[in-house]
Formats: structure tokens, C-alpha cells, sequence
């Protein structure tokens, strides 16, 4: 049984925006019934060029309702400009955090907001590039090199997690591996400054105040800094945080991702308990 947030049960059993808009601007339609995961996403501009109509048809489970219930409310009032910078880790943020076997619906949805906006804009996305790796699931190597590169991936658990590749046979689990090992040698190419101790804290406080805490704060939740030893950053619960069952999922799947993202590749996220 999944460790679902107050939010994603509210989104999944009361979700916002079911349907289809009527003479749509965006128009997209990712993921495949026969993979287990399907979504339809439309949406409409208003006079003022920002969005003011999304609505979403699904074939999933309850993080996918969830997920695509979430990006209709959170892309309203945006320009599409504003609308594109949305991240699925920004989607589970929104719901509070997603159990990280379920961090595909949240991809999913960033997916068919991407593929949305680029029918607005007359790109053609008919054509998937990219050679298949994970027959099972039609997953491409450039969804995998994606994925690992957004969200700082470095295990095929992860990559499975975020994007169904090798959770099906199997056969495709030394590519996935050979995948992440080629992106996150690439990724390790620039030298950054080694940065001491109390640069660190000092950054990774900067990306809590600015990239997190924000985000927690909306639920009621928090987060605080208690230490940072080498790479693993120590961090309290606060508010609705403390208490959450599923808080564990969003200090890993969404604080952890954003410090290593935008920090280090190397951090790791503890909680401290007091």
C-alpha cells in the first residue's frame, strides 16, 4: 500500500477539471493504455494570452489522476511561457510529494504539458526520437538521459521510478545502467570550485529559502537546517512536515532532488529527529 499525502487522496478522489476544453489552443495526448498510463491534456488562452481553461482525460492509477488534476490548477493564470518552466518535481511539490514509485505520473504530466505547448506554437512532437530501450514500456534512450538529467538519477531503481523503463522484463537493465553512467560522467566534466564547508551551508540554505521552503509552506510544512556533514545534509521536520506520513517521500524525492540539482550531485538528505 502506497503512503499517499492529504493532498494527492483529495486530487485523486475529488479531481479538479475533468474533461476536455472546447476548441482547444494546447492539445496533447502522452503515454499508452497498453503501458499502463494515459493522459490527454487541453488547454485554452484567454484574451490576455495566459491560460485560463486546462482540463485532462487519464487511464492510471490514483498518483496519475492526482498529478493531472494538479498541473490544470497550478498552469491557470500562467502565460505559456510561465506554464513551460513547470517540472514534475514541481507537480509532486504541489501534492505534497509522490512515493517515489509513482514519480512517473508526475513525468508524465510535465511530458504532456511540454507536448501541449509545442501544438500551441505549431512544433511538430509526432515523431518519438530517440532509440527504444525498454521494449516493455517504449521507453527511448533520450526519455532515460532526460529523466537522469533532471532529476539527478543515478541508479536504474530510479530511472524505473521516474520513467517505467526496465519494470517490466528486465532485459534492458545493463543499457539503462550504461546510460547513466555516460550522463553522469558528462555531468561530472566541468570542474566546479571545491567549495568548503560553510560555502555549502550557505548554499544549500539559499536553495531552501528560495527553491523549497515555498513549496512545503503552501501544505503547511517546513523544513529546518540542523547541520551538514560532507555531503549529507541534516535536516528537521517542521509543521505539517512532522506529521505527514509520506514527508519521508518528499525530503527525498523532491528536497534531496532540488540540493542535488542545484548544489551538488553528491548530497544526501537525513532527517534528524529531536
Amino acid at each position: 500500500m502506497w503512503e499517499y499525502t492529504d493532498k494527492v487522496r483529495e486530487y485523486f478522489l475529488e479531481p479538479r477539471n475533468v474533461g476536455e476544453v472546447d476548441n482547444p489552443d494546447g492539445v496533447a495526448e502522452v503515454g499508452s493504455i497498453a503501458c499502463g498510463d494515459a493522459l490527454r491534456l487541453t488547454f485554452k488562452l484567454d484574451e490576455n494570452k495566459r491560460i485560463s481553461e486546462a482540463k485532462f482525460k487519464t487511464f492510471g492509477c490514483a498518483s496519475a489522476i492526482a498529478s493531472a488534476s494538479a498541473l490544470t490548477e497550478m498552469v491557470k493564470g500562467l502565460t505559456v511561457e510561465e506554464a513551460e518552466k513547470i517540472t514534475n518535481q514541481d507537480i509532486a511539490a504541489y501534492l505534497g510529494g509522490l512515493p517515489k514509485e509513482k514519480m512517473h505520473c508526475s513525468v508524465l504530466g510535465q511530458q504532456a504539458l511540454e507536448k501541449a505547448i509545442a501544438y500551441y506554437r505549431g512544433v511538430p512532437t509526432e515523431v518519438k526520437e530517440g532509440e527504444i530501450i525498454c521494449e516493455c514500456f517504449g521507453v527511448t534512450d533520450r526519455e532515460i538521459e532526460q529523466a537522469v538529467r533532471k532529476n539527478s538519477l543515478s541508479s536504474v531503481e530510479e530511472v524505473t521510478n521516474y520513467t517505467k523503463a526496465g519494470g517490466g522484463c528486465g532485459n534492458c537493465l545493463d543499457r539503462i545502467q550504461e546510460i547513466i553512467d555516460r550522463v553522469r560522467a558528462e555531468v561530472r566534466e566541468p570542474v566546479r570550485p571545491k567549495m568548503t564547508n560553510i560555502q555549502k551551508i550557505r548554499m544549500i540554505e539559499e536553495i531552501l529559502d528560495r527553491e523549497i521552503r515555498p513549496a512545503l509552506k503552501n501544505d503547511g510544512g517546513d523544513v529546518e537546517l540542523i547541520d551538514v556533514i560532507g555531503n549529507r545534509v541534516l535536516l528537521a521536520k517542521r509543521g505539517y512536515c512532522a506529521v505527514c506520513p509520506a514527508s519521508q517521500q518528499t525530503l527525498k524525492g523532491f528536497v534531496e532532488v532540488k540540493l542535488r540539482e542545484l548544489v551538488s550531485p553528491d548530497l544526501v538528505v537525513e532527517e534528524v529527529t529531536e
